[in-house]
């Protein structure tokens, strides 16, 4: 059984053992159609502890959910950006915490940095983060949706007091069958000026006569621009940073999304051996999982609920 499907029934079973209230499941996805695995009311699709908290974040930052709007998460229990959400809110506000994640993550860093927002109070976590400016001279530059954005942004401080900004791309069930390239000259016109500059992340690769084509495949192609992103965030010195590094969370079992490369341009004996070969520094690069992020807080007395929440709900 693949990984989506055997989710989609730990979700259901959930849903009939009372995890999430009163709620039957059943709902309408925004496709039009009804699933079981769907919440009736979307708001349970958040841990009780940062429900009210997450709400009023994403309505004031006007971010919009996922496949939903910014006042109402998906009831989708399969959503990568509510799991995402539920695994990391808690350390929003708390320093000790974000600290301890960070510093198994990078040995340079020494304390969580906060990361002040124009409408919301600062945080050790900021989600849906597309940069200070259009780095990127993408058409739109909108937080969570039409431009790229990063799942969630810590920041760190090392003992030189420069700071390293870690990007969190966050993935639950998704994998990519199809090797369709997404290259458009549209596209290659905005990104390739980029990856073409002499401290671009990237090496200098093609496919079929086309430079960097082998970037505008799913998964890669997303993976690309929030690279180009972090790299000129850190070159505008936001958050103080002078560096960056990339968190690509995804579970352990999910095998359809770790292990195919659906790059033909692009060789490795894996997604990310793959995804390695296109970076100039590989090490700043990381594939982790759930379990493996959140492991330095697991005995910590605040983190008990959410822990033994996540746990039921993800980690099986």
């Amino acid at each position: 059984m693949e990984y989506r499907e055997k989710q989609r029934e730990i979700a259901v079973k959930l849903i009939e053992n009372a995890f999430f209230e009163s709620d039957k499941g059943g709902a309408k996805f925004a496709n039009g159609h009804n699933y079981p695995f769907v919440l009736q009311d979307p708001k349970l699709n958040l841990w009780e502890g940062i429900k009210n908290n997450a709400l009023e974040y994403f309505e004031t930052n006007n971010i919009p959910w996922w496949m939903s709007t910014p006042k109402t998460p998906t009831g989708h229990t399969l959503s990568s950006q509510v799991a995402c959400v539920n695994h990391l809110y808690l350390l929003r506000n708390k320093q000790d915490l974000a600290t301890a994640v960070l510093k198994n993550i990078n040995n340079k860093i020494v304390s969580a940095v906060e990361i002040k927002e124009p409408d919301t109070d600062a945080g050790y976590v900021a989600f849906e983060i597309v940069g200070e400016k259009n780095y990127l001279g993408e058409i739109q530059h909108t937080r969570g949706a039409n431009a790229t954005s990063v799942d969630a942004v810590m920041v760190g401080k090392k003992a030189d007091c420069k700071n390293i900004l870690v990007l969190i791309e966050w993935k639950y069930t998704e994998y990519y069958k199809n090797k369709k390239s997404l290259y458009k000259p549209a596209r290659a016109q905005i990104y390739n000026k980029l990856l073409s500059e002499q401290d671009s992340p990237f090496k200098n690769i093609e496919y079929q006569g086309k430079l960097f084509e082998p970037l505008y495949y799913k998964l890669y192609y997303e993976l690309m621009r929030q690279n180009l992103l972090g790299w000129q965030m850190v070159k505008a010195g936001e958050y103080g940073c002078d560096e960056f590094i990339h968190l690509y969370i995804v579970p352990e079992g999910n095998k359809e999304l770790r292990v195919p490369n659906t790059s033909p341009g692009l060789s490795g004996k894996d997604m990310f051996a793959a995804w390695h070969n296109t970076l100039k520094e590989p090490q700043k690069s990381l594939i982790i999982t759930p379990e493996e992020l959140l492991s330095p807080i697991e005995k910590n007395t605040e983190t008990k609920d959410l822990l033994k929440y996540i746990r039921e709900r993800y980690w099986q």
